[in-house]
């Protein structure tokens, strides 16, 4: 729901509540609002509650009532602020009424702030390092005192208890402007690796200064080691590191032996209008073009071609990595113009094949989805026909039966709010030499054309082992807001309404990734509203419950 719309239904909600409850001129009035969004450790301000306090003459705020029953506990947190704007909803520009508290169940701020039309407060927390993930944060209003009278919300309003979860990524942390696109995984040892593009200069795609970053959890996700880069190419071939990024990564956990590879697309240079190598570029030119973008990506094999598909690997749980080696002459064909990772991870066959998730353009330019595979643990790779048209980012798990299911980005689904919107999913027998479309595809998972993750979690109940797949993408067919986990208990034909968990329901970028920390617990790196790379984990047990 885009701000526009949001604040619209605020003010339908006022007005019927002002109507309703029979306030006059005069009266005093105080709505509660409430985003369904993430706490997160190493932000200094988290939104918890928003009031807005309207009044028809000059009245004076001289004490906010707040509770905070319903908190899993009182010591996650660090401080508690109460921040002010005015009529303008505008939490960033918020300045401070009172003084930082310390966190209790019922907590008393105390000035003096004068309001004439309308009043916007927020409750905001910051959080300690070591808060439990497993937590919840909730605080309500209780009052608010002026000079001339008190008021207190409409008894209707029901105040969320909102997760806790990590700000793993943050705008300029380590000096990096953006950090986009994730992929996490879990080792044999249970050690968490997420990755990301690391965008040194700015927020745009490839061609740019873009490495790939990836940062390394011991203890489940509760805290990161600092971040390591996987993927740097430089300034190879005489060009500056702008001219050479690295970008929309994927990682993959070789489960036989613990082997970890990380899967990226290097942009050496840039490709004309024409698709022409431009000769002569420096520091100061300011020439761009994307892999995906008229003919940023041509036909053939070399580096003032195509794009190329590079991949380094880990063989001590993430702590080194190779130098990088370069695959495109192993999978791709000449007539296509490109062929790349997606970006989230890959998967392990009950074999021991090698699958990363892939994309690319054909030899007339267009887009579709299909998986690059090893046989050899990752010795040698090689690229699936197609397995759809005009899709790109998809993500595979392997079906009880063996089959793998590609679960895709479809083009067709931008700003279609039809029933045919809809995430294409096509299942292969034989490695991906032919596909056929599965029964829900465009018809089970909206989506508002983002890429999306599709993860199978196995678990023991009763002695028995099971599965179940997860599924998370923003939740909506326009904008890329109200990121949600699905699940599924019968392999991808039905996603129960009942097992949907509603993580961030603002806008963002909407990318995000899933894994398994564990047989009871979810992990997903996603980007979220509040910051660019949020962790969270989730108790199997929530998702199975409801």
């Amino acid at each position: 729901m885009n701000k526009k719309i949001k604040y619209a239904l605020a003010f339908l909600l006022i007005i019927g509540e002002i109507y309703s409850c029979g306030y006059k001129k005069g009266d005093l009035v105080l709505n509660s609002y409430q985003y369904q969004v993430p706490v997160l450790v190493n932000k200094e301000n988290n939104l918890l509650l928003q009031m807005e306090l309207i009044s028809s003459g000059v009245r004076v705020i001289n004490k906010v009532r707040i509770s905070m029953k319903g908190t899993t506990d009182l010591n996650d947190i660090q401080t508690v602020r109460l921040l002010y704007s005015g009529k303008k909803k505008n939490f960033d520009d918020g300045k401070q009424f009172d003084t930082d508290q310390k966190p209790a169940t019922e907590l008393v701020f105390k000035g003096e702030l004068s309001v004439s039309d309308t009043m916007n407060l927020w409750v905001t927390v910051q959080l300690k390092e070591r808060a439990d993930l497993f937590h919840k944060i909730a605080a309500s209003c209780e009052y608010v005192s002026t000079d001339q009278d008190r008021v207190t919300p409409d008894p209707s309003f029901k105040s969320k208890a909102l997760r806790i979860g990590i700000a793993l990524r943050q705008h300029m942390d380590d000096g990096v402007n953006t950090f986009r696109i994730p992929g996490l995984t879990t080792t044999n040892n249970g050690t968490l690796l997420a990755i990301y593009d690391v965008r040194r200069d700015n927020n745009r795609d490839l061609q740019g200064n873009i490495d790939v970053g990836l940062s390394r959890s011991t203890d489940g996700g509760n805290t990161w080691e600092p971040m390591r880069i996987v993927l740097d190419m430089g300034k190879w071939g005489g060009l500056p590191e702008k001219f050479n990024g690295v970008g929309d990564a994927n990682i993959l956990l070789d489960r036989t032996n613990n082997t970890i590879y990380v899967a990226g697309l290097w942009m050496h240079g840039v490709l004309d209008k024409n698709g022409k190598w431009i000769e002569g570029l420096t520091e100061e030119s300011d020439a761009w073009e994307h892999q995906w973008k008229d003919k940023g990506s041509q036909p053939g094999f070399g580096v003032k071609e195509t794009s190329q598909f590079l991949m380094t690997k880990s063989t001590d749980d993430g702590i080194h990595w190779s130098e990088p080696v370069n695959i495109t002459h192993m999978g791709k064909k000449k007539e296509w113009w490109l062929w790349a990772p997606a970006p989230g991870h890959g998967i392990t066959l009950d074999d021991g094949t090698l699958v990363i998730p892939a994309q690319g353009r054909d030899e007339a330019g267009l887009p579709f989805s299909n998986i690059t595979l090893s046989k050899d643990h990752g010795q040698t790779w090689y690229a699936s026909n197609p397995a759809y048209q005009n899709t790109t980012e998809c993500m595979a798990v392997q079906l009880s039966n063996g089959f793998i299911m590609l679960n895709m980005r479809h083009n067709e689904n931008r700003n279609d709010t039809t029933d045919l919107n809809g995430r294409a999913v096509a299942i292969t027998r034989d490695l991906g030499e032919t596909w056929t479309e599965h029964p829900t595809s465009r018809r089970a998972l909206i989506e508002p054309t983002c890429m999306a993750s599709i993860h199978k979690h196995e678990y023991t109940e009763n002695g028995h082992k099971k599965s179940i797949l997860l599924f998370s993408n923003p939740n909506s067919k326009k904008g890329r807001q109200h990121l949600t986990i699905k699940l599924s208990f019968d392999e991808g034909l039905t996603w129960p309404e009942e097992n949907w968990l509603l993580l961030d329901e603002l806008k963002s970028r909407g990318y995000s990734c899933l894994t398994s920390i564990d047989e009871n617990t979810i992990g997903i790196l996603y980007e979220g509203s509040q910051s660019m790379m949020t962790f969270e984990k989730i108790p199997l047990s929530e998702l199975m419950k409801k």
